[in-house]
């Protein structure tokens, strides 16, 4: 397993990272997620993310008692907060009371005293971006996170936040990407290299779409991601013909190169410089252990020009608005 430097912080990340979002959080159990975390460190793999909201707790509190068992100075941790986190309007967001307040509710489930990264969910558009980004500065100072990041901000977002922070707070961006989502490289690949953040992609094989178990004119295989009702809930953002069709015209490319559709798809992500990790989901060991072999596999020219126009006009560029993100850049008045 490589690893690569996640932005200009001193992290060192594995190239594949594993995540909780679908799977961790109520999808699969506590004992498939304890085969899947020791299957992830077996692979090298050393990043692990998640989120307050995933399961509302749930997946964190599966992985402070999982994690618990490893040394704390073995492995990268990650968490976001940002949205609803109970029924309470105000229970959300990134105002400065609630940054604090969900910090502290994170470390007691991951049963730790420090993340090192913390990411805004989304941006907040409601709350000042200076009282945010003080709030992330404190939480440093306080060293409940050694560095923080931000998941699906859009360049104006992006550009405001530096414009408070200066350089060196943000260290990370989480957008989706993958080669049916590749809107970031149009804009914030680039802003955030400039600035020495570095990406953190989700949702690389398109929920499941890019391993090949999806089949044009068939149904879901039984057990799987999208045929699951806990974990399904993402279906609408990849599963359509077109995108079913592009991966059956990659389907050749994999098999002439002698790689698997996961390995071609996880490549391809990891063969921009700007992506540091890639965070995949598993319910099952071999699924990680499948997933990590992409990492060190370098793609040809002639292989990505293949990939290409395998692809045509298929990619899907992302909406406006990234799931869940809204727009716009609230800004505390200036005084005197």
């Amino acid at each position: 397993m490589r690893h690569r430097t996640l932005g200009s912080s001193d992290l060192e990340v594995s190239e594949i990272s594993l995540g909780s979002w679908l799977t961790y959080s109520g999808g699969v159990g506590q004992d498939a997620a304890r085969e899947c975390t020791a299957a992830a460190f077996d692979a090298g793999i050393t990043f692990f993310d998640t989120a307050n909201v995933y399961g509302r707790g749930a997946a964190e509190e599966a992985w402070g008692e999982i994690l618990s068992a490893y040394p704390r100075e073995s492995y990268v941790l990650a968490t976001k907060l940002g949205f609803p986190m109970s029924d309470d309007p105000h229970d959300r967001g990134l105002s400065a009371a609630q940054i604090a307040r969900q910090i502290d509710a994170s470390l007691r489930r991951l049963r730790t005293d420090h993340v090192d990264l913390y990411q805004a969910h989304r941006f907040d558009p409601d709350v000042p971006v200076e009282e945010t980004v003080e709030a992330f500065q404190k939480i440093v100072a306080q060293g409940k996170a050694r560095y923080i990041g931000f998941s699906e901000w859009t360049p104006e977002q992006i550009r405001a936040g530096i414009d408070v922070a200066g350089p060196g707070l943000f260290v990370s961006s989480q957008p989706q990407y993958s080669m049916l989502w590749q809107a970031p490289e149009a804009e914030v690949f680039g802003l955030c290299a400039e600035n020495r953040i570095a990406q953190i992609v989700w949702s690389p094989l398109a929920q499941g779409l890019l391993t090949g178990k999806y089949r044009p004119g068939r149904p879901a295989p039984q057990g799987s991601r999208f045929a699951s009702d806990t974990m399904g809930e993402a279906k609408g953002l990849v599963h359509t013909e077109a995108n079913l069709n592009a991966v059956e015209r990659l389907r050749p490319i994999a098999e002439e190169a002698g790689l698997s559709l996961t390995t071609l798809a996880l490549a391809w992500v990891l063969r921009r410089t700007e992506v540091a990790s890639a965070i995949v989901g598993a319910s099952r060991p071999e699924q990680v252990h499948a997933n990590a072999a992409a990492s060190g596999v370098e793609l040809d020219a002639d292989l990505l020009a293949a990939v290409d126009t395998a692809l045509g006009d298929t990619p899907v560029t992302a909406p406006t608005l990234a799931p869940g993100a809204r727009e716009g850049v609230t800004r505390r008045p200036k005084t005197g």
